[in-house]
Parts: structure tokens; sequence; C-alpha cells
């Protein structure tokens, strides 16, 4: 239970603002290309860490290729606020209607 607790205060810590930015990478499944990419923030804990990784958010993105929404599908804990922070401030080319869109962000030194 206490290592339970500890995960839980370091996700929140990581949710902060750092100075570490990653590479980022989108995955196209419906072929929307993103035009302006916000690096992610890689969170000072998970550096100290050595934590890396990738994570994967679901994107919806509206027909002027702003975010709707997003949904991590998966990655470590300490990662996920940083790059779903990132991705909802992409930017993507214009579509005739809504898609959706999964894209990988990798955090690494």
């Amino acid at each position: 239970m206490r290592r339970v607790g500890s995960l839980i205060v370091a996700a929140a810590l990581a949710a902060g603002l750092f100075t570490y930015t990653n590479r980022a990478q989108a995955e196209g499944h419906a072929g929307r290309r993103a035009v302006d990419k916000v690096p992610a923030v890689y969170p000072e804990l998970a550096k100290r860490n050595r934590i890396r990784g990738v994570v994967k958010v679901e994107v919806v993105v509206r027909e002027n290729g702003t975010v709707k929404s997003t949904k991590v599908l998966g990655g470590s804990p300490l990662l996920i606020n940083s790059a779903a922070d990132a991705v909802r401030k992409w930017k993507f080319e214009p579509a005739s209607q809504e898609t959706t869109e999964v894209v990988q962000i990798e955090f690494a030194e």
C-alpha cells in the first residue's frame, strides 16, 4: 500500500512544468498531418529516475485542425500528463470532417 501512495505522489509532482523537452512524433492512423507540434515537457521526477518511454494518445481533431479532446491510451503515469497537455496544443491540417488520430510522444534523454 505504501508503494501505491508513493506512486500517486510521484505522479502528482510530475504534473508540474519542467524544462527538459522530449521528441514527439505522430503515428498517422487517419493520415491527418500535425502542422504545429508543441513539445511535451519531460517531468523532472521522471528524468531523475531515468523513466523513459512512449505515451500513446488518441486525439479527436475538429475540421479546422484544432484538438477537440484527448484520451491517453497508454504510457508511464509519470509521463502521461505532460504528453496529453502538449498534444492538446497541437494543430493539424484542416479537413472536411472531424477525425480521430493516434499520436505517440516519446520521452528519452
